[in-house]
């Protein structure tokens, strides 16, 4: 009776097996993914968190329902717009479950704003952060050159845009222009844009590449979201970053793209940013035409106000006549004086002259000798023969000096047959290791000079004959 009874209430509930809790889970897991594997989903972003992995964590929601989302860390990258706390986007991904909570949740692959008033919302943000770091600041705007000599063009090469923009350089201003050639719609168009703003503020102009003085970043117009790339946050960061002053010139005149505040300058049209970029060379050549008409003109001014100044001076000064009238007077007076003063002193130097001459006399001359003899003779007679004794000793001194001179002399042993041996130079040869085979030399004997050349080596031959004889063998 027990075991009928058990029998029968196992069998109650039917024949479905009891599923563990993984294996539900999993079950339904497997069924989202097949069931789910490509949608797209339209929602408003809420609790985003960047996890230090690099994956982004969020929640997507609308008025009646949430659900979790996550982007891998290789998908960030790839995002059309990265993910912002109320922003209203589509994503497209897969559904998939969280086994370990029993929920499920998107796994996003690509994201995008979900209408024009999102991408203004996001674009509204972004410049109100960029402007609070100053990139916006009008300080830190730099004058474009006046007078470039190359300009770099950033914008597609077979669009009407570079042709009106070459068209207006060449027609203002010759000059060499640069095309980078990029995209400038859709997702790849920033990062061309960018790469495009740092290769040329790459160049260093060392190179055939010349390095442009003013890059043009060029677009015609378009709908938003064909200008969204240039609203892009890191293309806006490399444009306010370049060396190089830059000419935002991107969609029509009413069209504004965050690339516009942070450029140099911004221009309306690709044909204004031509524009702006270039002088007029008429306009340049008439405007140092008339410098120089003005410069000729002041130059003539000048001189003529100086002419007109020194008239006026002149005018004001006394005449010649009547400033040298009183001193060429004074002169005449005191020259005609001259003669006759200077014929009174030659008459009162002769007077004087005369005067004197008459108590000159030679005795006065020849008394002081006669007195000093006189004085000379009466000498005593000791003092005359020591005088007369040193006398006789400064003469032999003398004598032995003369005899010693001419002993000592160098051209002296000339006369017994010996020579000066001297180089072409006036040397004096002292020893023959002085000497070498080939070496000129000049011998002077007591009847004149003569010339003569080394022969062999002469130190040798002195060191033979001064070599000590050797010893015999005594066996």
């Amino acid at each position: 009776m027990t075991l009928v009874e058990s029998e029968t209430a196992d069998a109650a509930p039917g024949n479905a097996p009891a599923y563990s809790v993984s294996e539900l889970a999993f079950a339904m897991k497997r069924t989202l993914e097949d069931a789910y594997g490509f949608v797209r989903l339209r929602g408003e972003i809420s609790k985003v968190t960047r996890h230090a992995s690099g994956h982004v964590y969020l929640s997507l929601k609308d008025e009646r329902a949430c659900i979790d989302g996550v982007v891998w860390k290789g998908s960030v990258r790839g995002l059309t717009c990265q993910p912002e706390m109320g922003l209203e986007v589509i994503v497209t991904g897969r559904i998939t479950t969280y086994p370990a909570r029993s929920s499920y949740q998107i796994v996003i692959e690509s994201m995008e704003p979900a209408g024009v008033g999102a991408l203004l919302a996001q674009l509204e943000r972004l410049k109100a952060r960029m402007q609070a770091e100053g990139l916006f600041d009008a300080s830190r705007k730099r004058t474009l050159p006046a007078s470039p000599a190359v300009i770099g063009v950033i914008t597609s090469p077979t669009g009407a845009v570079i042709r009106d923009i070459l068209h207006r350089i060449r027609d203002r201003w010759p000059c060499r222009v640069v095309v980078w050639p990029v995209v400038v719609q859709g997702a790849d168009a920033a990062a061309q844009v960018a790469a495009a703003i740092r290769g040329f503020n790459a160049i260093d102009g060392a190179g055939p590449l010349p390095r442009p003085e003013i890059i043009i970043v060029a677009r015609g117009g378009g709908s938003i979201e064909d200008l969204w790339p240039f609203n892009d946050e890191a293309l806006a960061r490399t444009a306010a970053a370049s060396a190089i002053p830059l000419i935002s010139a991107v969609g029509h005149e009413t069209d504004t793209t965050l690339i516009d505040f942070v450029s140099d300058r911004r221009a309306p049209t690709p044909t204004a940013a031509a524009e702006m970029a270039t002088p007029v060379l008429a306009d340049l050549k008439a405007q140092v035409l008339g410098l120089e008409q003005r410069t000729a003109r002041a130059v003539q001014r000048t001189f003529e106000l100086r002419r007109a100044r020194l008239d006026g001076a002149a005018r004001g000064l006394p005449r010649p006549e009547a400033l040298l009238g009183l001193a060429s007077q004074r002169f005449d007076l005191v020259a005609g004086r001259l003669s006759a003063g200077l014929s009174r002193n030659v008459a009162a130097h002769e007077r004087d002259l005369v005067r004197i001459s008459g108590r000159l006399n030679p005795h006065l001359l020849q008394r002081p000798l006669a007195l000093r003899a006189e004085r000379l003779a009466r000498l005593p007679p000791r003092l005359s023969i020591a005088l007369g004794r040193l006398i006789e000793r400064r003469e032999d001194r003398l004598e032995r000096a003369g005899r010693l001179l001419t002993s000592l002399h160098p051209e002296a042993p000339l006369a017994r047959g010996f020579a000066l041996v001297r180089r072409p130079g006036g040397e004096l040869v002292h020893t023959a290791a002085e000497l070498k085979p080939g070496d000129a030399l000049q011998l002077k004997f007591a009847d004149g000079n003569t010339r003569a050349k080394v022969e062999g080596d002469a130190t040798k031959a002195t060191q033979r004959k001064q070599a000590p004889p050797q010893q015999g063998n005594l066996f």
